[in-house]
């Protein structure tokens, strides 16, 4: 069955997606798993990269980091780039360059290397992030089948995140650290070969002209911004990092300005007359805030606090993960038979604030009750994530799909900066003021630094450092989750208000049999 439309009455009504849009969707979740699953994929094996390679300090920050700075510098060039010659077209386009680039970093022999072939995998990841989901898009056209596709691809995209830590750890384990870029190479084979012949084309039939002049301008934008907001999270407030933010700050003022102006822009401002976009770009931030803010205490509480190893802790992560198959699918059902979406989306985010408020009753040692707390909290963000993004793509014009998406995946970007470097930086001051003056420097800084710190130190004090360290860091958890929390429940309000007039998805027509859902 094709993606047409037919003549229903006086109306046209989209032809329902058959088997062979289906089968592709499984096709188009291969990289979407992959880009995911890169961003923590390098979570056990930097040890022995570093053994191997040798890197300075520096080059081992930048050979973990440089994915994620240019897949988010890259999102919306390459949205754009995918409406004017076509999604499918760029899709393989950047499931080669992903394909290379993961065997150049197998086989790098120098830490140089190895950098670049990250930096061409993130300009591989940001090709097929906004071409999977704007061709979701486009295959789906009735609304029913497009937001359970939708719901797939948010948990497939979350999945991966959480997937990649202990992919990596078990590959180290066995093989050596190349392996872990290696598992990229059969799926972008499977996809440029499947691709063509189940994954329609699909481009804006009318783009203007290519605005390069924005490309370096969203470059500016995101990039000092997304640094400061990382650097922040990760070493405390300083001046430098504040001026990252402002000069990003500057040229996001700049390139809107550009948008509005320019004959042809990158990000067309018509996007955002669409009811419902700009706040399901807003409100999916925010959501995209809870998930990496949580992760920020909850993977260093099960380290640090529990002691469990990295690999140990991120096999205890994965459970939370189960719960997250079924949360997408029951939001879109509860939408499809008549529920408003925006209680949807208000439940989703009280949902998500009870799990921070769970944080709040965590001691020294509450293993399951982190992993409950991560696991509901994990849950409304994908029944928010997975609606608000049907909303978005929904309310844009099918030629638009991929700027649309490439924005909703910016803001993603930002909101995980944001929530990382703001409740990050609450849980700090916290878990510093609370620790003696009397303790060495090194344990004022960070609960890693006070255990490695402690392990120099006699029995006795050694222990008292490390009871008083892990009790500073859970009550800084305690307050950074009420900000969560707090932050979550006027969010709830403001989906409520801004969301309450917008018509939820139209309820599925009846299934053709050929049809495979």
């Amino acid at each position: 069955m094709t993606n047409s439309t037919h003549e229903q009455g006086n109306s046209t009504v989209p032809e329902r997606a058959g088997r062979k849009e289906w089968t592709a969707l499984a096709v188009l979740m291969l990289p979407l798993l992959l880009v995911s699953m890169d961003v923590s994929v390098l979570y056990f094996a930097v040890p022995a990269i570093s053994a191997d390679l040798e890197p300075s300090g520096t080059q081992q920050l930048w050979i973990f980091d440089i994915y994620a700075f240019v897949l988010a510098g890259l999102l919306m060039t390459m949205g754009s780039l995918g409406d004017r010659i076509g999604r499918r077209k760029l899709l393989m386009f950047g499931a080669t360059a992903f394909g290379a680039a993961s065997l150049t970093a197998a086989y790098a022999n120098s830490a140089e290397l190895l950098i670049a072939a990250r930096a061409v995998l993130g300009i591989g990841g940001a090709t097929l992030m906004p071409s999977t989901m704007a061709l979701v898009r486009t295959m789906f056209r009735d609304a029913g089948q497009r937001a359970k596709a939708i719901g797939i691809w948010s948990g497939v995209m979350v999945g991966g995140i959480a997937l990649g830590s202990v992919m990596s750890g078990i590959l180290v384990e066995h093989f050596w650290w190349g392996s872990v870029f290696l598992v990229n190479l059969p799926a972008m084979v499977m996809l440029l070969i499947l691709a063509p012949v189940l994954i329609p084309e699909s481009k804006d039939p009318k783009p203007g002209r290519f605005d390069l002049m924005s490309v370096p301008l969203s470059m500016a934008a995101v990039l000092p911004v997304v640094y400061g907001l990382k650097e922040i999270a990760a070493e405390g407030f300083e001046t430098s990092y504040a001026v990252s933010l402002a000069v990003g700050l500057v040229f996001a003022a700049l390139f809107v300005h550009r948008q509005r102006t320019a004959e042809s822009p990158l990000i067309s401002p018509a996007l955002f007359r669409g009811r419902g976009f700009a706040p399901a770009v807003l409100l999916n931030l925010v959501a995209s805030l809870a998930m990496m803010g949580s992760a920020y205490f909850t993977t260093q509480y099960l380290q640090s606090v529990l002691g469990k190893s990295a690999l140990e802790a991120a096999l205890w992560a994965l459970l939370p993960s189960v719960l997250i198959g079924f949360a997408a699918p029951v939001a879109t059902a509860l939408v499809q038979r008549g529920v408003n979406r925006a209680s949807v989306v208000a439940a989703g985010f009280a949902v998500s604030a009870c799990g921070f408020g769970l944080l709040t009753l965590t001691g020294t040692d509450s293993l399951w009750t982190v992993l409950t707390a991560a696991g509901i909290l994990a849950c409304g963000a994908v029944v928010i994530g997975s609606q608000l993004t049907d909303l978005a793509l929904g309310s844009a014009p099918a030629e638009k799909a991929g700027s649309a998406s490439s924005l909703l995946e910016t803001g993603q970007e930002f909101g995980g900066a944001l929530g990382m470097a703001l409740l990050g930086s609450i849980g700090t001051a916290v878990y510093r003021n609370d620790i003696p003056d009397a303790a060495p420097a090194e344990a004022h800084e960070t609960l890693g630094g006070a255990l490695a710190v402690a392990r120099e130190m006699p029995d006795k004090a050694a222990s008292a450092l490390v009871d008083t360290a892990r009790e500073a860091f859970t009550s800084g958890m305690h307050v950074a989750a009420l900000t969560g929390a707090a932050i979550l429940i006027a969010s709830a309000v403001l989906a409520a208000v801004t969301l309450r007039r917008i018509q939820p998805a139209a309820a599925p027509e009846p299934e053709p049999e050929k049809a495979l859902i």
